[in-house]
């Protein structure tokens, strides 16, 4: 008996451990695409509505940083 509940045991808690990995993954991918946003916000402000390079730089800098920590998934993504 006490096999039968370490093994049920061991698989919930790989169960929660992909849960948890599975959110962390849509929140790097919610993170990323938001920094898009923001550079493609700042792109069309600088071109358009008297927005700065600068600022472009400034975005495109956060998208580069959150691509050297989570990598480039978020670019692939269907959102």
């Amino acid at each position: 008996m006490a096999g039968f509940l370490d093994r049920a045991k061991e698989q919930a808690q790989s169960a929660l451990n992909q849960g948890k990995q599975k959110v962390d993954e849509v929140q790097q991918q919610r993170a990323g695409n938001d920094l898009l946003k923001r550079l493609g916000a700042a792109y069309y402000a600088e071109r358009h509505t008297g927005g700065t390079p600068a600022d472009t730089q400034l975005a495109l800098a956060a998208v580069e940083a959150h691509i050297a920590a989570h990598g480039d998934a978020f670019l692939r993504g269907t959102g």
